[in-house]
């Protein structure tokens, strides 16, 4: 018995951990905005943000640069989450054609997400960065990767060679396009 798996097949798993992770992004972001919105209101919950990242001694420091700080962390979560939404509605749409992949949409998309990712890894960067300047005068910060602030030089890497991809398509479409009109 032999088992196959058809494209279409990978595609729907893919839809399917796509959608969930979409949903846990979107989680985590409105955990990391509703934090920062108690803090608002109740200053003690800066102990007890979202994931134990417990970002109180840099409230007790300056509330100020708390708020910059749960910026970024929070910039960071919501482009996360947009960056599953493009894909799950690329996918939803059914836009990825298998037979002619070099598709203007296709195109746009792989241009969004490269942009995309590079913008997560300036954010990302910035906000480890400022993290390391609190941690070097003395005030105690959580670790980058309980921050989800960790790994801007594997989004920025990511980014840029999404980019190149994406100027591929765009040289495939040119090419498709062309051998269109010839036939």
């Amino acid at each position: 018995m032999k088992i196959t798996i058809e494209s279409k097949h990978i595609l729907l798993v893919l839809h399917i951990i796509s959608w969930i992770l979409f949903i846990g992004l979107c989680i985590e972001a409105c955990g990391f905005l509703v934090g920062i919105v108690l803090t608002f209101y109740i200053p003690l919950e800066a102990t007890y943000m979202h994931h134990q990242v417990d970002l109180s001694g840099l409230y007790q420091f300056d509330r100020g640069y708390f708020y910059v700080q749960t910026g970024f962390i929070s910039g960071v979560a919501i482009m996360r989450a947009l960056l599953f939404y493009l894909i799950v509605r690329i996918l939803y749409d059914r836009k990825v054609n298998l037979d002619q992949p070099f598709s203007p949409d296709m195109a746009r998309f792989i241009s969004k997400v490269g942009y995309l990712s590079l913008f997560i890894a300036l954010f990302s960067g910035w906000g480890a960065q400022y993290s390391a300047g609190f941690a070097g005068l003395g005030v105690p910060m959580p670790d980058l990767e309980l921050q989800r602030l960790g790994g801007s030089d594997v989004w920025a890497f990511m980014g840029v060679t999404l980019l190149v991809i994406a100027q591929l398509f765009k040289r495939g479409i040119e090419m498709q396009a062309e051998n269109e009109l010839t036939i």
